[in-house]
């Protein structure tokens, strides 16, 4: 296997002002035993656009990889502190990242490829965003203008999707900050924008989720139906938020490679040294003790999710291999 990373942004092209001196990137897995080429997939964990959390960075990855494809994981603009809303960098961030990993598609050996992306909680959407914008998403760098950055495909896991009733509140927070213009929460309530050139999508989620209602998922599922965009929807019965993917690798935190926290770190420790960007001293004060590893509690994991909610990318593959 040949890995490496990558930023996806130039030298004075990113400048989100809380960035910390971090850059958005791909970790790339790709297959170097042979030189055919093979389909790509992105994947972009979740954590409430305050993070990018690691159980949903390289165990799908791996997953994916072990079917075949050669996998990229992006480390997407977040904001621990919640002071500086993100609004469109994140979306910025993964269309640049199909866009750069096309560039390279020769090198990367993905050419003539399906370009698949997959986001988890708020990188879902993320991914959702761009599936709903990508056409209204320009890049600034004249070599990219002619490279597209629409996915074949989009998975959506435990999504968030909408701003409104069934929303996750902290994510929007994060995204738009707490006064944000209706157009803005128009805009990013994904169900109101999806459009007949929408990528197909797959869809999953758990009906117990403690933490983004299950209604996301099937309030997605109902506007790509009514605008005829071919999708895959899944609700397993049982499972808490944030299962990615049910398998051994999960259950005993192998693969947990924590270079999706790079950001947070740099800014927890920006903030631990009074340098934090609009900061409050009370937003100070809580990263400090969350970071300090008080009061995390783990989730008690059932097995039988594996022989259900850890078939999922199984169905993913096989709603791959139809598009």
């Amino acid at each position: 296997m040949k890995s490496f990373r990558a930023d996806i942004w130039e030298e004075n092209e990113y400048d989100y002002s809380a960035a910390y001196g971090f850059t958005p990137n791909i970790h790339a897995y790709l297959h170097d035993e042979t030189d055919e080429d093979r389909d790509a997939m992105i994947v972009l964990p979740g954590g409430g656009y305050c993070m990018c959390v690691p159980p949903e960075g390289k165990v799908p990855a791996m997953e994916f990889y072990n079917q075949g494809m050669n996998v990229f994981v992006l480390t997407y603009t977040t904001d621990i502190t919640m002071s500086v809303p993100l609004k469109k960098q994140p979306l910025n961030d993964v269309s640049r990242a199909v866009r750069f990993v096309r560039k390279h598609a020769e090198e990367y050996k993905i050419k003539g490829k399906k370009m698949i992306i997959v986001g988890f909680s708020a990188g879902a959407h993320v991914c959702g965003s761009l599936a709903t914008h990508f056409d209204d998403v320009s890049d600034i760098n004249p070599e990219y203008k002619d490279i597209s950055n629409k996915p074949d495909g989009v998975i959506l896991s435990y999504p968030v999707i909408t701003t409104g009733e069934f929303t996750h509140i902290y994510s929007v927070w994060a995204l738009l900050g707490q006064n944000a213009p209706e157009e803005e929460m128009t805009y990013f309530s994904l169900e109101k924008n999806v459009k007949e050139n929408t990528p197909p999508c797959f869809i999953w989620q758990t009906a117990t989720d403690d933490l983004v209602p299950v209604e996301n998922s099937y309030l997605f599922a109902e506007a790509l139906r009514a605008k005829k965009v071919p999708y895959a929807h899944y609700v397993f019965p049982s499972g808490f938020h944030g299962l990615s993917v049910a398998n051994d690798d999960f259950y005993t935190g192998n693969n947990f490679d924590d270079y999706t926290m790079e950001q947070v770190m740099k800014a927890v420790d920006a903030v631990k040294e009074g340098k934090g960007i609009n900061v409050s001293e009370e937003r100070r004060q809580e990263l400090i003790k969350q970071f300090s590893g008080e009061g995390m509690e783990g989730y008690k994991l059932d097995d039988s999710w594996k022989e259900d909610v850890g078939l999922w990318t199984k169905l993913a593959k096989v709603w791959i291999s139809r598009l």
